[in-house]
């Protein structure tokens, strides 16, 4: 267990360096220990450390006497907090005698310069203590149903780790770090990251000994400008990765694949290029029943059938089947893990009103993504309906991407129902390509696309809905659904960084 000793030592101590307390002080003050590590003080329970961050909307410093309340045994902190009772406080930025430490009892606050630089360097710490071998996983789309496909193929071998949800951060993969216990012997990290050097820092936090590069598009293209410096940040992933390290490059990406220029660690690539490491051909989209296609390695020949959706799923499949055998796990082992990502997928299939199935895919959208769900729509039967919403922070590819999307749409949807003023450009753009004007209904809110699925949705209907978090149409899929309710799983709270 994670004890006040341990964070002391983190924050203070210098890296591998000796503890800085003597055997005696530091046998009583381990006696505080923490069970667990939260941000949130509704989720503290007895032994949880509660780390007391900043936010725009409110202060964690708030809200300290209630994760004691709860039963949290410490908390982070880089303010002064009037409590009372008024726990323990041990001052972290200045010296520390070992003799007040031995007196600790209760609960116990530490006293940080800045609480994420602390939570950061204690998660680094904990790290360090564990043989654990770390995969990191990074990419402009697809990150987080890599991580999971990649988790459950390593996971028939080895006791995995992974992060939750979207926990792919600065504050998410310490959080998930602290979670290691001598039991586990991989951790599956997903890397985002709104800036230049924040995958440099998380990479630095979490060791990865592979790194999986999925792809670079114009997702979040606002935030950085062009993708040439999104590639640069994706690109520290591979460049932190030690020599004896694996780094898994989409071969069908030349801005993945130049970064095999950029690490010292051998390079695994796969694709649908045949001159990838690991490659496959004759795809044939299932429908809702999967996808099957055939793997070539080398002169190794394996037909192949997954429970995932859609012809792009072949490359999540082929970036976590690249782990497998670079980690030597056997043929079996690869093929029995991707048949168990299907429940953790972000594209959920939902039971509908009126006999119609909705495909849930509203935790995010960008143009690739939007496509490769449109593509799923172009192999099922049936009427098809797409509805869609802004793509937002695209920067300048911002009307090329949604007039991609729209022309696309005119394609392989017979209807299509628009979210927003971005949705709009979609829709015009379809209607340029040949869809049919009554085809084409522009919705301002969800609230009113829902109002025209109510009425129009027919048994064997197939919609899809898609858009940006910031639209929140989960609310759509809620209102359609068949028990009232989405079952996507996902948290409407919060945009995950640049993935």
């Amino acid at each position: 267990m994670l004890s006040v000793v341990d964070c002391i030592d983190f924050l203070i101590s210098p890296p591998n360096g000796p503890t800085v307390f003597d055997g005696q002080a530091e046998t009583v003050v381990r006696e505080v220990t923490f069970s667990d590590v939260v941000i949130d003080s509704r989720e503290a329970q007895p032994g949880s450390l509660f780390v007391a961050l900043p936010g725009e909307q409110v202060d964690g410093h708030q809200f300290v006497a209630e994760a004691l309340a709860n039963g949290a045994a410490g908390a982070l902190i880089h303010e002064d907090v009037e409590l009372n009772p008024q726990p323990a406080v041990v001052d972290v930025r200045r010296t520390l005698a070992p003799t007040l430490l031995a007196n600790l009892g209760g609960p116990v606050l530490l006293r940080v310069e800045d609480t994420l630089e602390a939570l950061q360097r204690i998660a680094a710490g904990w790290r360090a203590r564990f043989p654990v071998r770390a995969i990191g996983v990074t990419g402009s789309i697809g990150k987080t149903t890599t991580k999971e496909t990649v988790a459950a193929v390593l996971g028939q071998r080895y006791d995995t780790l992974k992060s939750e949800g979207n926990l792919n951060n600065e504050i998410g993969l310490p959080l998930t770090l602290l979670r290691l216990r001598p039991r586990h012997e991989r951790a599956v990290l997903e890397m985002g990251m709104y800036s230049l050097g924040e995958i440099a820092e998380l990479a630095a936090i979490a060791r990865p000994h592979i790194g999986v590069v999925t792809n670079i598009g114009p997702v979040h293209l606002g935030r950085l400008g062009s993708l040439e410096a999104i590639a640069n940040a994706k690109a520290e992933l591979v460049e932190a990765l030690p020599a004896d390290g694996t780094a898994i490059l989409n071969a069908d990406a030349p801005l993945v694949t130049a970064m095999a220029e950029r690490t010292e660690a051998d390079v695994f690539t796969y694709g649908l290029d045949p001159g990838a490491n690991l490659w496959a051909d004759e795809i044939d989209s299932l429908g809702l029943d999967g996808i099957s296609f055939r793997l070539h390695h080398g002169d190794e020949k394996l037909h192949v059938k997954v429970p995932m959706l859609g012809r792009h799923s072949v490359h999540t499949t082929l970036a976590a089947a690249a782990v497998g055998l670079a980690d030597n796990l056997t043929w079996q082992e690869v093929l029995d893990g991707l048949q168990e990502p299907r429940g953790h997928l972000r594209l959920v299939v939902v039971a509908g009103i009126n006999g119609s199935t909705i495909l849930d895919d509203t935790y995010n959208a960008g143009p690739e993504s939007t496509l490769a769900a449109l593509n799923l729509l172009a192999d099922l039967n049936g009427r098809t309906i797409a509805v869609l919403g802004d793509m937002l922070e695209l920067g300048a590819l911002e009307a090329e991407g949604h007039e991609k999307v729209g022309v696309r749409v005119a394609t392989v949807v017979d209807r299509l129902i628009t979210v927003g003023d971005l949705g709009r450009t979609m829709g015009e753009a379809a209607l340029k390509a040949g869809m049919p004007s009554d085809h084409v209904r522009f919705a301002a809110h969800n609230a009113e696309a829902i109002e025209y699925l109510r009425e129009t949705l027919q048994p064997d209907d197939t919609v899809l809905v898609k858009g940006s978090r910031a639209l929140q149409m989960e609310e759509i899929v809620a209102a359609i659904a068949s028990s009232g309710e989405s079952p996507s799983g996902e948290s409407p709270s919060g945009e995950s960084p640049i993935g």
